[in-house]
């Protein structure tokens, strides 16, 4: 990896970041008593980062692209930790049925999104 490599990495982790701050905030101010901001930005990162990674695989995007977009860009805009500590405040205030949806939907969402992107990506 190049410094400039690093620097565009870094640069796609700010722009994710942003772009995760940004859609919690539209969503959170719509929806209230569920983490729905979070889950649409695990769901919708994992979907583009398992495309970039199968379009990589398949040669339609170089190896820094796939590194930018998806370890820098889709690494900043996901959020696996925010989810986790959702959950728990969740199961703090008694929605156990909110805890469970949250916690274990997330996970099979996001693993499907995941691998619907990397087939997709491959298959173009």
């Amino acid at each position: 990896m190049t410094v400039l490599e690093l620097l565009l990495v870094a640069i796609g982790g700010g722009v994710g970041a942003a772009l995760r701050f940004v859609l919690d905030g539209v969503v959170r101010t719509r929806v209230t008593g569920f983490p729905l901001g979070t889950l649409v930005i695990n769901v919708s990162g994992s979907l583009v980062l398992g495309l970039v990674t199968g379009l990589g695989e398949s040669g339609t995007f170089a190896a820094p692209v796939v590194a930018v977009v998806g370890t820098g860009m889709m690494g900043g805009y996901t959020t696996f930790s925010t989810a986790s500590v959702e959950t728990v405040q969740l199961l703090r205030t008694g929605k156990t049925r909110l805890a469970v949806l949250n916690g274990l939907g997330m996970l099979v969402v996001s693993v499907g999104a995941a691998a619907l992107g990397l087939w997709l990506g491959r298959n173009s």
